[in-house]
């Protein structure tokens, strides 16, 4: 035998943009830089973090290798926001929305999948008719909130999760418009989570390497020491997109 032997190799850090009006007084910002050090320690997945505020998130996504729009809405630039998803969209970079995020998501996608040059989010713009509002007032405030989404078998979340379910956290009062929601399936936004009253709460496009978005928090399950499934695999797709771009 020889002293030769082959290493394996690092994986490459991934660059990901976390848009959001940073604020010390947003729980879920708060917890994310112990969660990207939970990812590299215990998972081997390291990310360099940038925060991006919303009025510069529409300068364009290029160069990052992920994209996670967190809560904290009424962002102070929804162009901004919506700039930063459709980037993530078209061009293939992983992409996560919480809360905020996920109400934008459906937003971006409406108005520029589905041609609903209208749609609106009734927190941004309350002036919104009803029949254009994709996200509307909850009946009842989510702030606060926990409970049980079931997950669609097959689906990036089910795989993630590795389960039927999960325990989610809100913090919201805004939700998907049901008027709406045929049109987004049609043009191929699928809806994978719903809560226990049938009520949409995760969002996928399936032909996309990863998009996700979640009404709920997952940056708040458990005490923050190790990350949700959604977000290790957002951070696993930003590796694997470091590592081929």
């Amino acid at each position: 035998m020889n002293g030769n032997h082959t290493t394996a190799p690092t994986a490459p850090t991934a660059r990901i943009a976390l848009i959001a009006d940073r604020s010390e007084a947003v729980r879920s910002h708060v917890r994310v830089p112990a969660l990207l050090e939970a990812l590299r320690l215990r998972e081997g997945l390291d990310l360099d973090a940038y925060w991006i505020p919303t009025e510069e998130a529409g300068e364009g996504m290029d160069g990052f290798d992920a994209v996670w729009v967190l809560p904290g809405s009424p962002y102070r630039s929804e162009g901004g926001v919506l700039a930063a998803i459709q980037d993530a969209r078209e061009n293939g970079i992983p992409f996560l929305g919480t809360c905020g995020g996920f109400q934008h998501a459906l937003l971006e996608f409406a108005r520029t999948v589905c041609g609903l040059d209208r749609a609106g989010h009734a927190e941004n713009a309350p002036a919104t008719a009803a029949e254009d509002a994709v996200v509307v007032p909850l009946a009842c405030s989510l702030v606060g909130h926990e409970g049980t989404v079931r997950v669609t078998p097959g689906s990036r979340a089910a795989r993630l999760l590795g389960a039927d379910r999960t325990q989610a956290r809100y913090h919201c009062n805004y939700g998907p418009n049901p008027l709406h929601l045929d049109v987004l399936r049609a043009h191929g936004m699928t809806f994978t989570g719903a809560d226990e009253s049938g009520d949409i709460r995760i969002a996928e496009l399936a032909e996309h390497p990863f998009f996700l978005a979640t009404l709920f928090q997952p940056e708040l399950d458990g005490d923050g020491s190790r990350a949700h499934p959604f977000i290790t695999g957002l951070a696993a797709a930003a590796v694997e997109h470091a590592r081929v771009r």
